[in-house]
Protein backbone atom coordinates (compact mmCIF):
# COMPACT_ATOMS: atom_id res chain seq x y z
CA UNK A 1 0.00 0.00 0.00
CA UNK A 2 1.41 3.31 -1.05
CA UNK A 3 -0.31 6.63 0.64
CA UNK A 4 -0.66 9.19 -2.06
CA UNK A 5 -0.70 12.93 -1.08
CA UNK A 6 -2.69 14.47 -4.27
CA UNK A 7 -5.35 17.15 -3.45
CA UNK A 8 -8.02 15.57 -5.37
CA UNK A 9 -7.35 11.59 -4.16
CA UNK A 10 -10.64 10.38 -2.71
CA UNK A 11 -12.29 10.85 -6.00
CA UNK A 12 -9.34 9.84 -8.14
CA UNK A 13 -9.48 6.99 -6.32
CA UNK A 14 -13.34 5.77 -6.08
CA UNK A 15 -13.75 6.96 -9.75
CA UNK A 16 -10.83 3.80 -10.44
CA UNK A 17 -12.91 1.98 -8.28
CA UNK A 18 -15.79 2.43 -10.39
CA UNK A 19 -13.91 1.96 -13.67
CA UNK A 20 -12.49 -1.18 -12.17
CA UNK A 21 -15.59 -2.98 -11.01
CA UNK A 22 -17.32 -1.98 -14.37
CA UNK A 23 -14.55 -3.34 -16.34
CA UNK A 24 -15.26 -6.84 -14.07
CA UNK A 25 -18.97 -6.46 -14.82
CA UNK A 26 -18.49 -6.45 -18.45
CA UNK A 27 -15.86 -9.15 -18.69
CA UNK A 28 -18.50 -11.57 -16.93
CA UNK A 29 -21.17 -10.30 -19.46
CA UNK A 30 -23.28 -8.83 -16.37
CA UNK A 31 -25.62 -6.22 -16.46
CA UNK A 32 -25.51 -3.53 -13.87
CA UNK A 33 -29.14 -4.62 -12.29
CA UNK A 34 -28.14 -8.12 -12.06
CA UNK A 35 -24.97 -7.28 -9.99
CA UNK A 36 -26.81 -4.85 -8.09
CA UNK A 37 -29.60 -6.79 -7.88
CA UNK A 38 -27.14 -9.68 -6.71
CA UNK A 39 -25.39 -7.79 -4.29
CA UNK A 40 -28.63 -5.98 -2.17
CA UNK A 41 -28.00 -2.79 -3.28
CA UNK A 42 -30.38 -0.34 -5.82
CA UNK A 43 -29.30 -0.36 -9.49
CA UNK A 44 -29.33 3.18 -9.10
CA UNK A 45 -26.97 3.15 -6.05
CA UNK A 46 -24.89 0.69 -8.19
CA UNK A 47 -24.73 3.05 -11.29
CA UNK A 48 -23.73 5.56 -8.69
CA UNK A 49 -20.77 3.56 -7.71
CA UNK A 50 -19.76 2.59 -11.20
CA UNK A 51 -19.38 6.27 -11.77
CA UNK A 52 -17.57 7.40 -8.57
CA UNK A 53 -20.68 9.92 -7.40
CA UNK A 54 -23.29 9.91 -4.66
CA UNK A 55 -24.63 13.21 -6.18
CA UNK A 56 -23.52 15.76 -9.20
CA UNK A 57 -19.93 16.80 -8.02
CA UNK A 58 -19.46 14.56 -4.71
CA UNK A 59 -17.39 11.82 -4.46
CA UNK A 60 -19.39 8.46 -4.13
CA UNK A 61 -17.95 6.74 -0.07
CA UNK A 62 -19.38 3.03 -0.64
CA UNK A 63 -20.36 0.84 2.17
CA UNK A 64 -17.23 -1.62 2.81
CA UNK A 65 -20.24 -4.00 2.95
CA UNK A 66 -21.39 -3.16 -0.93
CA UNK A 67 -17.60 -3.17 -2.02
CA UNK A 68 -17.36 -6.96 -0.11
CA UNK A 69 -20.67 -8.57 -2.39
CA UNK A 70 -19.70 -7.00 -5.61
CA UNK A 71 -16.05 -8.51 -5.17
CA UNK A 72 -17.51 -11.91 -3.84
CA UNK A 73 -20.11 -11.42 -6.78
CA UNK A 74 -17.38 -11.26 -9.54
CA UNK A 75 -15.54 -13.76 -8.04
CA UNK A 76 -12.23 -11.23 -7.98
CA UNK A 77 -10.10 -10.55 -4.87
CA UNK A 78 -11.40 -7.03 -3.48
CA UNK A 79 -8.19 -5.76 -4.02
CA UNK A 80 -8.57 -6.39 -7.70
CA UNK A 81 -11.27 -3.88 -6.71
CA UNK A 82 -9.18 -0.86 -5.29
CA UNK A 83 -6.23 0.90 -6.48
CA UNK A 84 -3.09 0.02 -4.75
CA UNK A 85 -2.27 3.80 -4.01
CA UNK A 86 -4.11 4.75 -1.28
CA UNK A 87 -5.10 8.23 -0.57
CA UNK A 88 -4.04 9.80 1.89
CA UNK A 89 -7.78 10.65 4.16
CA UNK A 90 -5.82 12.06 7.40
CA UNK A 91 -7.55 15.53 8.35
Amino acid sequence: MTINHDANTWENYIKTVGLNIQRERINRNMSQEQLAYSAGISRFSYQQLEKGESRPHSPANPALRNIMAISQILEVPLDALLPADWPDLRA
